[in-house]
């Protein structure tokens, strides 16, 4: 059962297709593996397990997804773009597939230039994100054509959500609270970390989720410094912190919840003190987020609060990110950024420090919508528990 419906799906096409009229484009092929998800779920509300692939866009006609023979039945079934050809770049290496048709790419050059006529300009989206081969294939394969990089104009494309989009979100900053809650309830001395992730990826999973953001982040004393610690079999010990976050998706789309507790139940005074650092970043990061504030505005009123607190010797990233197909992914707020909130952005307030020598690693995090009246919550049960550290 395929996530993207007809209308979506057509409105994100037309608006490549307005970007490829601007550019001059003829084609364009946008990347896409288990790791780049965002580019080719966009177009298509689907990835391949263990196969990549691009998405096809010809100016005029029909979209084609270019994968492999493992992929391509599960393309039929699930993605929007239901047109496939296979090629070995994107197979997994040295397996067979005796009754699969493949191609390469001079004979796609081929065939689209039977269709279209003469092909001069082809545009590439996440080129720097291809295997080697795959670049090289395609450039011999499209001989005499010009490549053109609008990796950046793609994504911008994604910067503002569709109602149906932020509908999505929601639904899955609703999982991350059941998570959420999961979670703390198996927090307790002498519990693995595994035995809380399961937690919540259960309550994710029993309520629908189609996926996660990334792996299940449960951190206790120093395992917390990793940054983004996956769950181990550590046991949980008196006295330490635990950070723990997860991101359950819906329809292909992010939510996440992140907070720092105490295993024993209740913070010491000096926790306290941590967490009072971190919710008084979160609130004044969160009264940033105005309409037609750059990244550098967004920055910094916490960053200033680090340096007066002795903190920015241990952070790590910065406060504020934009979340959709990925947990986190452009624009990113930071204090050389440029980029301005604009209504219909979904973005994270993602505080954190890393390798402090008593408190260790910490995070807390949640998101909101962008709207001219103002950041909407999109868990108002989190947005009031970190806003009240």
């Amino acid at each position: 059962m395929g996530y993207l419906g007809k209308e979506e799906c057509d409105v994100r096409l037309n608006k490549v297709k307005q970007l490829m009229k601007e550019k001059g484009l003829d084609i364009t092929l946008v990347y896409y593996d288990e790791f780049n998800i965002g580019n080719g779920w966009y177009l298509t509300g689907w990835c391949p397990q263990f196969e990549s692939g691009a998405v096809l866009i010809p100016a005029k006609g029909e979209p084609i997804i270019l994968g492999g023979p493992e992929s391509e039945p599960f393309a039929k079934q699930d993605s929007a773009i239901t047109d496939t050809r296979n090629f070995p770049v994107f197979m997994v290496p040295d397996e067979e597939y005796p009754n699969a048709t493949i191609i390469d790419f001079p004979k796609l050059f081929a065939e689209l230039t039977a269709k279209m006529g003469k092909i001069k300009r082809v545009g590439l989206v996440g080129a720097g994100r291809m295997p080697a081969d795959c670049y090289k294939q395609i450039v011999e394969g499209f001989s005499g054509v010009e490549l053109v990089d609008v990796t950046g104009q793609y994504i911008q494309l994604r910067y503002i959500k569709s109602r149906w989009e932020i509908e999505q979100i929601r639904a899955a900053f609703s999982l991350a609270d059941a998570c959420y809650d999961a979670m703390i309830s198996a927090v307790k001395q002498g519990v693995s970390e595994i035995e809380i992730a399961a937690a919540g990826e259960h309550a994710a999973r029993n309520r629908g989720a189609s996926g996660f953001g990334f792996s299940a982040i449960v951190g206790s004393g120093k395992r917390a410094n990793a940054v983004v610690p996956t769950a181990s079999s550590k046991k949980l010990e008196a006295g330490e912190l635990v950070m723990l976050g997860l991101a359950p998706k819906v329809k292909g789309y992010a939510g996440v919840f992140g907070h720092t507790v105490p295993v024993s139940g209740k913070y010491t005074d000096s926790q306290k003190e941590c967490l009072k650092h971190l919710g008084e970043t979160f609130k004044l990061t969160k009264s940033q987020l105005v309409v037609g504030k750059s990244g550098r505005e967004i920055d910094k009123p916490g960053r200033e609060y680090y340096a007066k607190h002795n903190l920015l010797k241990y952070m790590v990233c910065p406060f504020a990110h934009t979340i959709g197909l990925h947990e986190a992914e452009s624009p990113f707020f930071g204090p050389n950024s440029d980029d301005v909130l604009k209504p219909g952005m979904t973005v994270c307030v993602d505080v954190s420090f890393f390798g402090h020598p008593e408190w260790n690693g910490t995070r807390i995090e949640t998101g909101f919508e962008i709207t001219e009246k103002g950041a909407v919550p999109m868990s108002p049960k989190m947005d009031k528990i970190l806003s009240s550290l």
